[in-house]
């Protein structure tokens, strides 16, 4: 009889404890994706009701963002989302013409703007949690080609609502669609950090295949491209990373400076024949840290022709609030020429920004109060982007 009732106690309690395991794992999948995303992406309070001349100038622009990480996040770009900051409704609803979409590859543990290696890998974990495919979690290609991937699929299910752009042809054919029924929005894919080749030049050509448009040689750590701002070594380009530079010229793929060294970015702007941007910064005018860039290094973006996309988020601004983001615009313009400036919100990068991408009128308002006109105001906030991109995407 003891031996029965012990039986039959340790099935029920193997059934409990299997049980509990299929909770805790659908717990993982389900929830903890959910939770970190709206943890990290953040929205800072409420916004005040904008001027009527802030309404109707933001209402009449293209804008133009050229940094957000939406890609990483377990999210239908379709769904309006009551996390994070950017999806397809929320960005027509902020009258946005145009989003960078920036694939994020690998991210160390205890991330910080001073001193990272590259021995941790955090996107691993979001792989597995967000269940990517098993190619993705231990290949930085393969997690590019996913995320991709996921555009291309938002574009393809949105029935015109969306378009993906790979050519300056697609672009003025879009404009001209979107001038006729401004409720589209359109993106184009980036990457953040050249370690995503995973060690081979060849797949530049890949990247580019699959609809990559921008390359940042560096994210949050050196690798064998050249050195991060934020890495241990910070140094210069390495002979690889010149000549990653040349190819994606070459194939008129543009080259993003965000996160990189300084000796990366002395030694991009002494090779590069066409413009770079920086997708999204700071300045040190008006926001001194290691992060944000130099007066030095603004002007040497600016001759190339290239644009600064100022961020949104406080170690950009030093502020938390459009204000601070309209100052650090106003200070680079002074600096390089309103033609020189755009936005970089870095939306959905693990930040808090004080308002999704609903709220963009509230900067159209700052950049009023600044004393830009409203012809300037045009540049900023997506003009000065779309000549970028028309004169470097390939023709067609």
């Amino acid at each position: 009889m003891r031996r029965w009732i012990s039986r039959k106690f340790i099935k029920r309690a193997a059934v409990a404890i299997v049980v509990l395991l299929l909770l805790a794992v659908t717990a993982f999948f389900l929830v903890v994706p959910r939770i970190a995303d709206s943890r990290l992406n953040r929205i800072r309070g409420t916004l005040p009701t904008p001027s009527d001349r802030a309404t109707k100038l933001h209402q009449s622009l293209d804008v133009v963002d050229l940094h957000a990480d939406t890609l990483l996040w377990d999210r239908d770009l379709l769904t309006r989302n009551t996390r994070g900051h950017v999806d397809v409704p929320r960005l027509i609803d902020g009258h946005v013409a145009i989003q960078a979409f920036t694939i994020v590859t690998k991210v160390p543990r205890g991330l910080n703007i001073e001193s990272n290696d590259d021995q941790s890998d955090i996107v691993f974990w979001i792989a597995i949690a967000e269940r990517w495919p098993f190619a993705t979690w231990n290949s930085l290609k393969e997690r590019t080609l996913y995320q991709a991937a996921k555009l291309e699929s938002a574009a393809a299910r949105s029935n015109g609502r969306f378009t993906v752009i790979r050519t300056s042809a697609d672009l003025t054919e879009y404009l001209k669609r979107r001038a006729a029924n401004p409720a589209c929005t359109a993106g184009f894919l980036g990457i953040e950090g050249a370690h995503a080749l995973d060690g081979n030049l060849n797949n530049i050509d890949v990247f580019f295949d699959h609809g990559i448009r921008m390359v940042a040689p560096t994210h949050f750590f050196d690798n064998d491209i050249g050195g991060s701002a934020h890495g241990v070594a910070k140094g210069g380009l390495t002979a690889k990373g010149v000549e990653m530079i040349k190819r994606m010229q070459a194939k008129s793929m543009i080259v993003d400076l965000a996160h990189a060294s300084g000796p990366v970015i002395r030694d991009v702007l002494a090779i590069s024949t066409r413009p770079v941007v920086v997708s999204h910064t700071g300045v040190k005018g008006t926001c001194a840290n290691t992060r944000n860039l130099s007066d030095e290094q603004l002007l040497g973006i600016a001759k190339t022709g290239g644009v600064i996309g100022i961020g949104y988020w406080e170690q950009a601004s030093c502020g938390t609030d459009a204000k601070a983001i309209a100052r650090a615009i106003r200070y680079t313009a002074n600096l390089v020429g309103v033609e020189h400036v755009a936005l970089g919100s870095d939306f959905d990068g693990a930040v808090t920004t004080p308002f999704d991408t609903t709220g963009l009128v509230a900067i159209t308002e700052a950049l009023i109060e600044q004393g830009f006109s409203d012809d300037e105001i045009r540049l900023i906030m997506g003009g000065n982007t779309l000549r970028v991109l028309q004169e470097g995407l390939p023709k067609s």
